[in-house]
């Protein structure tokens, strides 16, 4: 086995949180917020479906292929040539979805922060210190992640309940005026980031406690449909249901904190803590990409392939989103489509095919 670490399930559940989270908390409101309106905070919820396929998928694939990733027992289903096809579509899909991701967090600090820094120096920093936590082996990212996300969400916390006394609540209502329609196309854009729950197929192996790993990745993924559904409650009763005028509803709305006249200007602390924890949520998908491009090439190591990854990812967030515009169509049309595709569809139609071969291999043992 190429990674002899292992993490807690636990620990796969915080890498799990982050992996989702990450960018979506910040401008996926805005977008639902096009198409649902008033019933934005609805819309988390029926995207959760999409993670919840994504892990079921997951874990069945698993219980047919233990100890081997989506890379690996795509070849054992579709056959040799046809397997290692999907095994490079896979590769290609999540190189250019870490790259998507990078260039969001890369824009979002130009654009909020750091407005002089090139985009270059942020995104090369980024994959930098992603890379060399990948090279220090899954144990560092989990442990990485027990530490960085719990202190993500008590900053949440806070910052929700800080918002709280700025908030009204007539902004809610009126609740399902158009019935479920624009919720459930509000739902769409973010199900695509639910749909990153697959990647749970490269972290099963690495389990040290394989038997909580079906109870923490259902924490996962309700903590992370009730991160979002707070968030848009607490925005649309903020700013109404023209949430998507605004790019980054949560960090505006860090704006209006206040506290006894002193404390403050809160969006560069929040800034921090939203950057800590992507530096997870990119470590985990580049972890993947390493891993699964040394058992596509059948390596013995998967370390030494790191920093090329590494640097196509950089590539590719300049190569492929060449504008601000690209960007924003990417996120809101392109991603959603492609992500459920291969982390919910091609995963469902692998399992249905191991499933009849299975039983067919059976039926031909029992004859």
């Amino acid at each position: 086995m190429l990674e002899k670490g292992k993490i807690s399930s636990a620990q796969m559940a915080f890498m799990l949180f982050a992996a989702v989270v990450g960018t979506v908390i910040l401008s996926i409101p805005a977008i639902s917020g096009t198409y649902a309106k008033n019933d934005v905070w609805i819309s988390p919820i029926w995207a959760s479906f999409a993670g919840l396929i994504a892990i079921m998928t997951a874990y069945k694939l698993q219980s047919f292929y233990p100890k081997l990733t989506i890379i690996q027992y795509a070849a054992r289903i579709l056959g040799p040539f046809p397997g290692k096809l999907l095994g490079l579509a896979y590769l290609l899909f999540y190189i250019v979805m870490n790259g998507h991701g990078v260039r969001i967090y890369a824009d979002f600090i130009v654009g909020t922060t750091l407005p002089r820094t090139p985009l270059i120096i942020l995104v090369a920093t980024m994959i930098l210190l992603c890379t060399l936590a990948v090279r220090g082996g899954i144990e560092g990212i989990g442990r990485a992640a027990q530490i960085i996300v719990p202190g993500y969400m008590i900053a949440f916390i806070a910052l929700i309940l800080l918002i709280l006394p700025n908030c009204n609540a007539e902004h809610l209502f009126p609740i399902l005026e158009h019935g479920l329609t624009p919720s459930l196309q509000g739902s769409i854009p973010p199900q695509g980031w639910f749909a990153e729950f697959f990647l749970i197929s490269f972290l099963l192996p690495f389990l040290s406690d394989k038997k909580k790993a079906k109870k923490w990745s259902w924490v996962a993924l309700i903590t992370t449909t009730l991160t979002l559904v707070v968030t848009n409650l607490v925005i649309l009763c903020l700013f109404g249901r023209n949430i998507s005028s605004y790019t980054y509803p949560l960090l505006t709305a860090t704006r209006y904190i206040s506290l006894a006249d002193f404390f403050e200007n809160v969006e560069s602390v929040i800034t921090a803590i939203w950057v800590i924890g992507n530096f997870v949520k990119f470590s985990v998908v580049h972890y993947a990409l390493v891993l699964g491009t040394a058992q596509w090439l059948n390596l013995s190591d998967y370390r030494p392939v790191a920093w090329p990854i590494g640097i196509l990812t950089i590539i590719i967030s300049f190569w492929s989103m060449p504008s601000q515009m690209a960007l924003s169509h990417y996120t809101t049309f392109v991603f959603p489509f492609y992500s459920l595709l291969f982390q919910t569809l091609i995963p469902a139609l692998l399992l249905l095919i191991a499933y009849i071969r299975m039983r067919d291999s059976k039926g031909d043992h029992s004859s």
